[in-house]
Parts: C-alpha cells; sequence; structure tokens
C-alpha cells in the first residue's frame, strides 16, 4: 500500500486552474496530489540573435521553488544547476511539439514557480506549461499575431520509480526520498516519447523494469492530456 492509498499505476488527483494569473498572457495553476505550480507564459516580439532573419519563433522556460515551497525555507536565488535542468527539459518538451514557422518572429517565455513541493515538481511543471503556452496561443490568435496553433500535439510529463521492488507512478516526496529506481517521461498525445530520465539510485535495473515503467507512464500521462484538454476547452479553446 502506497502512503496516500493509490494504487501503483493511479496518479494523485490533478487540477487545472486557467487565467491564474490576471496580468500573464497565458497561465494556469497545476495542483497535483501536495505539489503546486504556477505556470505563465508571456508573449513577446521578437527572437533569440541564432534565430533572427530564419521566419522562426521561439520558445523558452525558467523555473525556480520559492523559499517556502518545501520543508524548510530555501534561500531565494537565481537559478542553480537543478533549476537550469529543470527549465531546459520544460523548454524541450514544448518544443518537440511546436511548429516554430507558424510563430514567426515571435518568442514565448514559460515561467514555473512551485509554491508548494511534494514531489514531481518538474513533470507537473511540464503539463502545466502546456497549458499557459496553449492559452497564449489563443490569444495570439484573436489579435491576429499568428494563423493557426502552433502546437501540432499535447505533450505531458510524470514522475516514475521503484519503492521497495514495486513499480509505481507519480510519487510523492515519501516515496521518491526512499526510491531504488527514480525516473521521468515526457510524452506526447499520440504515445511518443519526448524525453526519458531514469536513474538507478542504488542497484542496476534491467530492461525489463524499464518496460514497465514506461507502460505505466504511458498510461498516467493519457490521463493528464485528458485533464488538460478538459481545461482549455472549458476556457472556450477547441484545437
Amino acid at each position: 500500500m502506497r502512503t496516500d492509498g493509490r494504487k501503483n499505476d493511479e496518479i494523485r488527483p490533478v487540477r487545472l486552474e486557467v487565467g491564474f494569473i490576471e496580468n500573464a498572457d497565458g497561465s494556469c495553476l497545476i495542483t497535483q496530489g501536495k505539489t503546486r505550480v504556477i505556470c505563465t507564459a508571456s508573449i513577446e516580439f521578437g527572437v533569440p540573435p541564432f534565430l533572427e532573419g530564419s521566419g522562426r519563433g521561439w520558445l523558452t522556460a525558467e523555473y525556480g521553488m520559492l523559499p517556502r515551497s518545501t520543508h524548510t525555507r530555501s534561500k531565494r536565488r537565481l537559478a542553480d544547476g537543478r533549476s537550469q535542468e529543470i527549465q531546459r527539459l520544460i523548454g524541450r518538451s514544448l518544443r518537440a511539439v511546436l511548429d516554430l514557422g507558424v510563430l514567426a518572429n515571435w518568442t514565448i517565455l514559460v515561467d514555473c514557480d512551485v509554491i508548494q513541493a511534494d514531489g514531481g515538481t518538474r513533470t507537473a511543471s511540464v503539463s502545466g506549461a502546456y497549458v499557459a503556452a496553449a492559452l497564449a496561443f489563443a490569444k495570439m490568435r484573436k489579435r491576429g499575431d499568428i494563423k493557426s496553433n502552433p502546437f501540432r500535439e499535447p505533450v505531458a510529463a510524470i514522475s516514475a520509480g521503484v519503492v521497495d521492488g514495486i513499480a509505481m507512478i507519480d510519487l510523492c516526496y515519501a516515496e521518491d526520498s526512499q526510491a531504488d529506481v527514480d525516473a521521468n517521461f515526457v510524452m506526447t498525445g499520440s504515445g511518443k516519447f519526448v524525453e526519458v530520465q531514469g536513474t538507478a539510485e542504488h542497484h542496476p535495473f534491467g530492461k525489463e523494469m524499464l518496460d514497465q515503467l514506461a507502460e505505466l507512464a504511458s498510461r498516467g500521462i493519457a490521463q493528464l492530456i485528458t485533464i488538460q484538454q478538459e481545461a482549455l476547452t472549458a476556457a472556450g479553446i477547441r484545437d
């Protein structure tokens, strides 16, 4: 039995509150269990120097944790190595399903700020960032900045791991802290992998276990994408 009574293939309760930050071009608060992340998307005209004249747009991300998002207060600081790794993951994940040509000369800046952490903050950030960016794209289409939705398909992410020899998904902190294997999966709505991160904390693991984790993750991500689409539909976005 897991610490919160869930089945091993069961994700935590997920809630997406769109429009959570009124000043942002797109925003949502994603709550996944006790983990809570504010995701915002900002629209800026112009692209990085390496894209100038290419006719393509860009999307980049930043990630951070507020000082009391964890059990003890951490210092407010610029992105450290872990934060830089995670924000690159968020950016790569969203760009993997983006047609940057549709964005032309626009840049989308995604910010993911963890206000409460209980495991899976990076994966929740990816799932929430997709919704925030989709809302920003809807705004751009409405005012004529772009002609179509740059997203080719949805993307979401979930954690997975092995605790006491048992494979499970969407680990909370208590489970993650004692996991023998710690993994994160990013997948598209069509079931394709964008990124797989997996680490053996104590002993190496075999392909059979990796396949088991991937199967569990694909089921969990399918549920997350359904939740994303329901939230966007409720906000009036149909495609």
